[in-house]
Order: C-alpha cells, then sequence, then structure tokens
C-alpha cells in the first residue's frame, strides 16, 4: 500500500514545489502543497536524464470547491536554466490500495469554511463516507 507523507524531503522540495506551480499556473488557480506519496520511491531519478516522477497531493480550489488532489508528474532538472521541465502524467487506471480515500483535509486548507458556514445556518451536517470528506 503508498504511503502519504505530509513533509517533503528536503532533496524532492524543489521538485515538488515546481510541479505544484505549473499544476496552479495550468489550473489557474492557487493549489497549496500538502504531501507526498512514496517519497522513498521518488528519491530515485533516471540516470541518464536525472527526471523523477513524483505524486503528490495538492489542495486549492477549482471549479469554486475546496478539492484535493491526487497527482502524477514527471520532472526533470534544467542544468543551463537552475529550473524544472514539468510534464503531468495522466493516471488512467486507479491502482488497488490508492490512497486517495485516505486524503484527510490537511489542518489550515479549511480553516474558515465551518465557522463561516455556521454563521449563514443555525447548523451542519458533515458526511463522511468510506473515507472520503
Amino acid at each position: 500500500m503508498s504511503q502519504i507523507e505530509e513533509t517533503i524531503p528536503d532533496r524532492l522540495a524543489a521538485a515538488a514545489e515546481a510541479a505544484r506551480a505549473w499544476f496552479a499556473h495550468e489550473h489557474d488557480s492557487d493549489f497549496k502543497l500538502t504531501g507526498i506519496v512514496d517519497p522513498e520511491e521518488s528519491l530515485e531519478a533516471d540516470a541518464e536524464t536525472g527526471a523523477r516522477e513524483l505524486q503528490l497531493i495538492l489542495c486549492g480550489i477549482q471549479e469554486g470547491r475546496d478539492v484535493c488532489l491526487r497527482e502524477r508528474f514527471r520532472v526533470r532538472p534544467i542544468e543551463a536554466e537552475g529550473g524544472f521541465e514539468v510534464t503531468h502524467v495522466a493516471d488512467t487506471s486507479p491502482e488497488i490500495g490508492s490512497p486517495a480515500p485516505l486524503l484527510d483535509p490537511p489542518a489550515g486548507v479549511r480553516a474558515g469554511w465551518l465557522d463561516g458556514t455556521l454563521q449563514k445556518h443555525a447548523f451542519v451536517v458533515l458526511v463522511f463516507y468510506r473515507g472520503f470528506w
């Protein structure tokens, strides 16, 4: 089963931030990097190109809703520019044991939502279904 870590290893921090920035720009939204899936596997880079695959947990607002997404990226360092080439890897089939149902909202992502909603209504019903929130 996949392991989700909230802390990005220092060796992957710059590549993960480049992928987050690319994704946020592509979706015209401010996504936050809230976790990484199997960071030990991501530490291994391709010997020829230096590229590595990252599975990141990104949270932000998409189409007016708070969402947390698990996205895959191939990130290759560009030595001449000191940056990264980022490619989104389409995940066509969910793997068995995918951590998607295990994604709890990270601290602070929905910090003001419940307070704001309670001011508008007498009560709020929160429904948790099979690990989804």
